[in-house]
C-alpha cells in the first residue's frame, strides 16, 4: 500500500491526516535533515542559467554587468519564499495559488462548476512550451559533451575543429581593421585593444592549423561564395550524429529514471552532480587570479558593480543576453513555480497539517516556514557563489580572448575557460563537469515539469481534479514523455544557446507576474498569524519592482529594439 510519504504532492489527501502533523525541528542537525527542496532547485539552476547563459554574458559583456548578475541572484528569493509560505499554509500547489489572482479568464471547460484558467496560467502555458525548447538546448549540450568525451563516429569532434562562420567573418573584419590607418582599434582603451588582438592571434592559430582548407574558407567568404563543398555539404555546420545519438541515449535514460524514480533519488543525485563541479569552477576562478594575464583586478570588480551598461559590439548585444540570463540565473520563473511543489513533496505542508484556527497549527506552520526559509536562503548562497564563479570565468578568459559560446561549438568554447589553469586536462575536467551540471538541470527540470504540467491539466479541464489517482498517473506519463519531447526539439537542429536564451526571455516576462501573485497572496490569502513583518514586506516589494523592471525592459527590447 502506498504510504503517505510516497504520495504525490498533487494528491489532495496530502496534508489532510492530522496524525501526520509534527512540529518542525529547532536544532541545527534536525533542520539540516529537513532541507532539500532548495538543493533540488540549485541543481536545476546551475546547468542552464549559470553554465550557459551566465558564462555567455560574461564572454560578451565583460565585467560591466557583474551588478546585474548579483541582483538577479538575490532579488528573487523573497518571491520564492512568499510562494512557499502560501503553499505550506494552504497545502495548495503553485498553479492553484496563481489561479486565485483576479483578472481575465479564458477557456471552455467540461465541468461548469470549475473556473476557467486566468491570464497568468495562460502565459505560464506559453512559457512552459518555451521551456521544453530550453531543455532541448540542455540535452543538446549534454550530447555535445558526451560526443567529445566518448566519440562514436567522431564526426562531431571533427566538425568543431573548424571555427564558425561568424568567427571567420570577425577574423577578416579585424584583419581589415589592422591594415587601416584609421582603425577603430586606435580609439579603444588599451585593455579592449589587447582583448581584440589576443582573440585575433588565437583565431589565426586555429585557421593556420587547418592549412589549405582554412585559406579556402577565407577566400570563399571574401568572394561571398556559398560555404559548401562540391557535394553541397556545409563546410562549417555539417550534419553530425555523435551529439544526437548521445542526446537520445540521455533522454531515454532520463525518461525511465523519472518514470520509476522518487523524490529522494532526484534530491540526492542532483546535489552530488552539482556540488562537485561547482567547487571545481570556484577553484578555477581563484586560480585565475594568480595569473597576470587572466586575473581580474579590484578596479575592474568595482567597475562591474557601478551599474554600467556595455555597448553592443560585433553584432552582439550583451544587454539582451544579460536580460535573458536575468530570467534564468538564480531562481528563474520556472524554479519559482517549481519550488512549492518540492516543498510539498518534502512534506512541509503535510507536517504542518490542514489549516486550522488552533494555535498548535500556527505554531507548526511557523516552525516549518522557518525551515523553508533556511532552505531557500541556503540554496541562494549556493547558486549565487556558483553564478559569480561562472560569470567571472567568462569575463577572465572568454571575454579576453573574444570567444562567444554558441551553436554546435557551445560546449567546446565553454571548455576554453578552464584551459589557463588546467591546461591539457581542462577539456576532460570541463566535459565531466558539464555532463554533471547539464544533466542535473535536465533531470530536475523534467521531474518538476512532470509535476507542474500534470497539475496544469486540471485547470485546463483535461483531468478531473476530483480524481487524484488520475493526477498520479499523469505524472508518470509526463515523466516519460517530456524528456523525449526535449530530444525532439534538439533534433530539429535548433541552436542550443538560442533555445536557452529564448526561454530565459519568456521567464523574464513571467517574473513580474509571479511578483504580482506573491503580493496578492500575501495580502489577501495568508493567515494573519503567519504574515511577515514590515521589513520583509519592503524587501518583497523591492523584489517585485526589480522583476517588473527586468520583465518590462525585456518586452520592450524584444518588440521595439
Amino acid at each position: 500500500m502506498e504510504s503517505q510519504q510516497e504520495k504525490s504532492a498533487l494528491d489532495p489527501s496530502v496534508g489532510s491526516e492530522i496524525e501526520e502533523a509534527i512540529n518542525a525541528p529547532t536544532n541545527f542537525g534536525g533542520i539540516l535533515k529537513r532541507l532539500g527542496p532548495g538543493l533540488i532547485i540549485a541543481g536545476s539552476i546551475v546547468g542552464s542559467g549559470e553554465l550557459i547563459a551566465t558564462t555567455k554574458t560574461g564572454a560578451q559583456a565583460g565585467i560591466a554587468l557583474l551588478w546585474l548578475i548579483i541582483v538577479g541572484c538575490l532579488i528573487k528569493v523573497f518571491v520564492q519564499i512568499e510562494l512557499g509560505r502560501y503553499s505550506i499554509s494552504r497545502g495548495e500547489t503553485t498553479l492553484q495559488a496563481l489561479n486565485h489572482v483576479p483578472g481575465p479568464r479564458f477557456g471552455v471547460l467540461k465541468n461548469p462548476n470549475q473556473q476557467a484558467p486566468n491570464w497568468i496560467l495562460w502565459f505560464w502555458l506559453i512559457m512552459s512550451l518555451c521551456t521544453i525548447g530550453q531543455l532541448g538546448g540542455i540535452v543538446g549540450g549534454v550530447g555535445q559533451a558526451m560526443a567529445l568525451t566518448f566519440p562514436i563516429r567522431g564526426d562531431y569532434r571533427q566538425a568543431i575543429q573548424y571555427p564558425s562562420e561568424k568567427e571567420f567573418v570577425h577574423y577578416l573584419e579585424l584583419e581589415e581593421e589592422l591594415k587601416s590607418e584609421e582603425s577603430a582599434l586606435a580609439s579603444m582603451s588599451p585593455e579592449e585593444r589587447e582583448r581584440y588582438l589576443r582573440g585575433h592571434a588565437k583565431m589565426k592559430q586555429r585557421i593556420e592549423a587547418l592549412q589549405e582548407e582554412g585559406q579556402m574558407i577565407l577566400q570563399k567568404i571574401r568572394n561571398e561564395e556559398s560555404l559548401t563543398d562540391e557535394n553541397g555539404t556545409s563546410l562549417l555546420e555539417p550534419q553530425t550524429w555523435d551529439d544526437k545519438i548521445w542526446a537520445g541515449v540521455i533522454a531515454v535514460m532520463t525518461a525511465f529514471l523519472l518514470y520509476f524514480g522518487r523524490y529522494n533519488l532526484i534530491e540526492h543525485l542532483s546535489t552530488i552532480l552539482v556540488v562537485s563541479f561547482t567547487f571545481v569552477t570556484i577553484g578555477n576562478v581563484f586560480s585565475l587570479q594568480t595569473s597576470d594575464i587572466w586575473s581580474i583586478s579590484g578596479a575592474e570588480i568595482m567597475r562591474g558593480l557601478s551599474f554600467g551598461i556595455p555597448e553592443a559590439t560585433g553584432g552582439m548585444n550583451p544587454l539582451i543576453t544579460a536580460l535573458a540570463a536575468f530570467g534564468i540565473i538564480g531562481v528563474g520563473a520556472t524554479e519559482l513555480i517549481a519550488y512549492p511543489y518540492w516543498c510539498l513533496e518534502k512534506g512541509y505542508a503535510r507536517f504542518t497539517g490542514p489549516h486550522s484556527e488552533d494555535e498548535s497549527w500556527a505554531h507548526r506552520a511557523k516552525g516549518w516556514m522557518r525551515v523553508m526559509k533556511i532552505d531557500a536562503f541556503a540554496s541562494m548562497c549556493i547558486y549565487t557563489f556558483a553564478t559569480l564563479a561562472f560569470y567571472l570565468m567568462g569575463v577572465a578568459v572568454l571575454h579576453k580572448e573574444g570567444l562567444d559560446p554558441d551553436g554546435m561549438r557551445m560546449v567546446s568554447t565553454l571548455a576554453e575557460a578552464y584551459v589557463p589553469v588546467f591546461g591539457s586536462y581542462a577539456k576532460w575536467l570541463f566535459l565531466a563537469g558539464a555532463i554533471a551540471v547539464l544533466y542535473s538541470t535536465f533531470l530536475v527540470a523534467n521531474a518538476a515539469n512532470a509535476r507542474i504540467f500534470s497539475d496544469g491539466l486540471r485547470f485546463f479541464g483535461i483531468v478531473d481534479e476530483r480524481k487524484p489517482e488520475a493526477l498520479r498517473n499523469w505524472i508518470k506519463v509526463m515523466s516519460f514523455i517530456l524528456p523525449l519531447l526535449c530530444l525532439a526539439v534538439f533534433l530539429t537542429g535548433a541552436n542550443p544557446v538560442r533555445l536557452v536564451l529564448i526561454a530565459g526571455t519568456m521567464q523574464a516576462i513571467m517574473l513580474p507576474m509571479l511578483g504580482i501573485a506573491a503580493i496578492y497572496l500575501r495580502y489577501t490569502r495568508i493567515d494573519s498569524r503567519l504574515t511577515p513583518g514590515k521589513l520583509w514586506d519592503l524587501m518583497l516589494f523591492l523584489s517585485c519592482l526589480g522583476l517588473l523592471l527586468a520583465g518590462g525592459f525585456g518586452v520592450y527590447k524584444q518588440l521595439f529594439a
